[in-house]
């Protein structure tokens, strides 16, 4: 769609949104009188930003149904957070809503090389968590046949990988390392098998994670993006010609980013916080959902012939940035370091401590099982282990700007992904 045809649907669309919100729904009502803004001021797209913004604490605190903006007769399914950091957060979408839903995840899926008729191993949970069903769905809608694994139970994914031979798989990144390890471990030919696209997210990872996977494996990672609040995934999604940044279906999300601190916009290609607007939910509409991650934006023309505008992968979070010694620091940076070492697997923790005054910062890494030094990486005095640690903490140290404590792991000691994410930081300071 040419971009003047987009903003003028856009704009069709918040001005929609902004008058059935502020009707239906009395928190947003409160915040619009709160920022002295009504509906029928919202007549040019920059408008925008006199909105207030929403972040997850409103939905926590509206739990569990205060930001619907139908009644529950209209609901058809809900779906919610772990809530392991407090109650959780939930969602609710009409018959309409899921349309959009399994519209937005099959455009996600043709993106990254699928076709009618393929074979689709969905590894992505199901349950209360929202990849499962939205790619489920998605993959029904443009004519996949769907096999419903689910994550976890890693002998059976690679059995049904084997006997179904499906040419498109969605999971995690890490653990689509995991898949991918357990078949070395198991003696698969990893070059024979029929995967050829790998829809992959859920958690952050970086372009070097991406040629490790596509190193060991005979296809194409692109990354897909979403988040239940907003309607799960298939918010965005790489194209399998460029990979170079996921498109944003903008006819359904209005995106900004903004400087976490601030809240002004960021020039196109600097990072900023996420910013979601909802434009055709009709179940939980958002106005300017503050997401926690941080990425680019890039108007640019794709290749692909795609005009949404691209976000990059997501570099981090504003929740799970690290500040070590005033220096902020996000585990997407450690892993485009770790990869670049023969010797490692892409395997690491960090622990971040405070023995006395300052923080220390360590990263736990896994040797690689055929580095020929691994019988020997965990004793203190072996020359080879010394050497790898120093050249690795030399590494870390030009691009995070601290010092850190490499520890050199056997293979196989630290956690592995079994379908969900995977947890990199163990931050010690709060306990």
């Amino acid at each position: 769609m040419p971009r003047d045809a987009l903003a003028a649907l856009q704009l069709a669309r918040l001005q929609a949104l902004a008058r059935r919100v502020y009707e239906r729904v009395p928190f947003y009502r409160a915040a619009f009188d709160r920022a002295g803004v009504r509906p029928d001021q919202i007549r040019a797209l920059d408008d925008l930003r006199r909105l207030p913004t929403t972040r997850k604490t409103d939905l926590r605190d509206q739990y569990p149904f205060g930001l619907f903006a139908v009644p529950m007769n209209q609901i058809v399914r809900l779906h919610a957070s772990s809530g392991t950091t407090g109650k959780p957060t939930v969602v609710g979408y009409t018959r309409a809503d899921l349309g959009v839903w399994a519209e937005v995840c099959a455009r996600a899926l043709a993106a990254s090389g699928a076709q009618p008729g393929d074979v689709f191993h969905n590894a992505y949970g199901y349950g209360l968590f929202t990849g499962g069903l939205g790619m489920h769905y998605g993959g029904e809608l443009m004519g996949l046949a769907v096999v419903p694994v689910s994550g976890g139970n890693t002998e059976r994914q690679l059995l049904l990988i084997q006997d179904f031979r499906p040419r498109v798989i969605a999971c995690t990144p890490s653990y689509m390392l995991t898949l991918a390890e357990a078949a070395v471990e198991r003696g698969l030919d990893l070059a024979a098998l029929s995967l050829r696209y790998a829809v992959l997210g859920a958690e952050p990872w970086t372009d070097a994670m991406r040629r490790q996977i596509e190193r060991q494996l005979p296809l194409k990672a692109v990354n897909i993006y979403g988040l239940s609040e907003v309607i799960g995934p298939g918010v965005s999604n790489e194209c399998v010609e460029a990979q170079d940044g996921s498109h944003v279906f903008e006819d359904h999300f209005l995106v900004e980013a903004l400087d976490p601190k601030t809240g002004d916009p960021v020039a196109p290609g600097e990072p900023g916080e996420l910013v979601f607007t909802t434009l055709t939910k009709e179940a939980l509409p958002l106005i300017r959902y503050r997401t926690g991650d941080i990425a680019s934006l890039d108007p640019a023309p794709c290749r692909c012939g795609r005009t949404h505008v691209r976000m990059s992968l997501v570099i981090g979070r504003t929740d799970d940035m690290l500040s070590i010694r005033g220096v902020n620091v996000f585990p997407s940076q450690v892993e485009t370091v770790l990869v670049r070492f023969d010797e490692l697997s892409p395997h690491y923790q960090l622990v971040v401590t405070r023995p006395r005054t300052l923080d220390e910062l360590e990263a736990r890494i896994e040797v690689a099982p055929e580095w020929p030094g691994a019988a020997r990486a965990f004793d203190a005095a072996g020359a080879a282990a010394t050497a790898l640690r120093e050249h690795v903490a030399s590494r870390l140290r030009g691009v995070l700007g601290i010092g850190v404590h490499v520890t050199l792991v056997a293979p196989g000691q630290l956690p592995r992904s079994e379908g969900g994410k995977l947890r990199r930081v163990v931050d010690e300071r709060r306990r």
